[in-house]
């Protein structure tokens, strides 16, 4: 079977992590979220994967050309103008000529997921739907299903009639786009898949699949946190770098060829060190962080289940913890971030103009590319700071910081 990815959005959700990035490539546990997805299907069975792109859709190609050093074959198709899901996947008409898996970019699945949506979908010979509970099916679009069949779906309800929502997750038959060319515009403008979905679960039934492994939708920061962890618990340690004699590693440590670990460092898995990363001497780095390319971490630091990318510094005296630093950032000797409240509820956030519940118990700071740190800075929980800004010795950095701003 065949897959299409739909990878064209341009994840003004994860702003700043892209604002230079396209959310395909950003890092998780060691790789571009998107590769992440395409090992699950290439584990499942499926060798051949068209991807639907769109911005910044040079630097997807580029980075996996024709797939086949991941071994898949890969074809791009281009959606210009994001017109709604429905009109993602209708772009694939004509190259799904045969019933075809189709997969949001920006979901969690696992080789698992592939089969059992495969073996349904064979079993049932009609289109299946992947569906899964979650504790606030409101942000979603919440399924109501009878005896496994879909009867409707319900877009960000405002009462939740249940809490099993559309996991982006779908078995389709070729038949689809004829019935995407039938759907018109929603309320908001767009062509939605959802309302392709329940055209067709009248017309002929739609199969609701329930996915029970780890899943999660990255639509915001900190669920790249959450993406991490949960690939990050699937690592398998391997050690190609350099580790001096003195520097201990624990659990599953990954440490790239060119990479290098100094003494005293104490490592304790699950981490991911990438290639040209130096660490230590006399740090600690714990479970969950991943350190892109070329990441320095230097004396006296410590780092835990934080995502550090590509040629960025934590060289001296830091502490970072539950966090996400873009690339090529520094942070000046004793920069602190903070990422616990005192009276420890959930770590609340200001984003998209709203202060909102992350979700998260601990959540230091989500921090776009090219940001400085001066000495002593310290940088409170659920900070966010848009790329090249630049917060001075011994400033407090809180709430939402705008790009290229100065904070003293």
């Amino acid at each position: 079977m065949k897959a299409l990815v739909l990878a064209a959005g341009e994840g003004t959700r994860l702003r700043p992590l892209t604002s230079n990035v396209p959310k395909p490539l950003l890092l998780v546990a060691g790789k571009p979220f998107l590769s992440h997805i395409f090992e699950a299907l290439r584990a499942g069975g499926v060798k051949d994967v068209a991807l639907l792109v769109g911005w910044k859709a040079n630097r997807i190609k580029e980075f996996y050309g024709d797939g086949s050093q991941m071994g898949l074959s890969i074809t791009y198709l281009e959606q210009k103008e994001r017109l709604g899901t429905a009109n993602a996947v209708g772009h694939a008409e004509g190259v799904m000529d045969e019933p075809f898996f189709c997969i949001n970019g920006d979901v969690v699945i696992s080789e698992q997921d592939i089969r059992a949506m495969e073996d349904s979908f064979q079993a049932k010979g009609r289109t299946v739907m992947g569906a899964v509970t979650v504790p606030n099916p409101s942000a979603f679009g919440v399924i109501e299903e009878k005896e496994g069949m879909l009867v409707r779906i319900i877009e960000k309800p405002r009462l939740p009639p249940s809490d099993l929502v559309n996991a982006g997750m779908f078995v389709f038959k070729p038949d689809v786009f004829e019935e995407i060319r039938r759907t018109g515009r929603s309320p908001r403008g767009e062509f939605e898949i959802t309302d392709t979905l329940t055209c067709i679960a009248h017309a002929e039934g739609v199969a609701v699949h329930r996915i029970v492994t780890d899943w999660i939708d990255v639509g915001r920061p900190w669920d790249l946190l959450k993406a991490n962890e949960i690939f990050m618990s699937r690592l398998s340690g391997k050690v190609e770098g350099e580790v001096e004699p003195g520097a201990t590693l624990k659990g599953n440590v990954v440490v790239e060829k060119g990479a290098l670990v100094r003494s005293g460092s104490y490592i304790l898995g699950p981490v991911f060190i990438s290639r040209g990363c130096e660490v230590g001497p006399n740090c600690y780095v714990r479970g969950g962080t991943c350190l892109g390319p070329n990441v320095k971490v230097g004396a006296s630091v410590e780092v835990k289940n934080s995502i550090v990318m590509a040629n960025s510094h934590v060289p001296h005296h830091n502490y970072v913890g539950d966090s996400i630093i873009g690339e090529r950032c520094n942070l000046g000797a004793g920069t602190k971030v903070a990422n616990l409240r005192f009276d420890d509820r959930n770590v609340r956030v200001s984003f998209a103009g709203k202060v909102i519940d992350s979700g998260r118990r601990k959540l230091g700071v989500i921090m776009g590319d090219d940001v400085k740190t001066g000495i002593n800075a310290m940088i409170e929980p659920g900070t966010i700071i848009w790329e090249n800004s630049l917060i001075g010795p011994g400033a407090i950095a809180r709430g939402n910081i705008g790009p290229g701003s100065r904070v003293f």
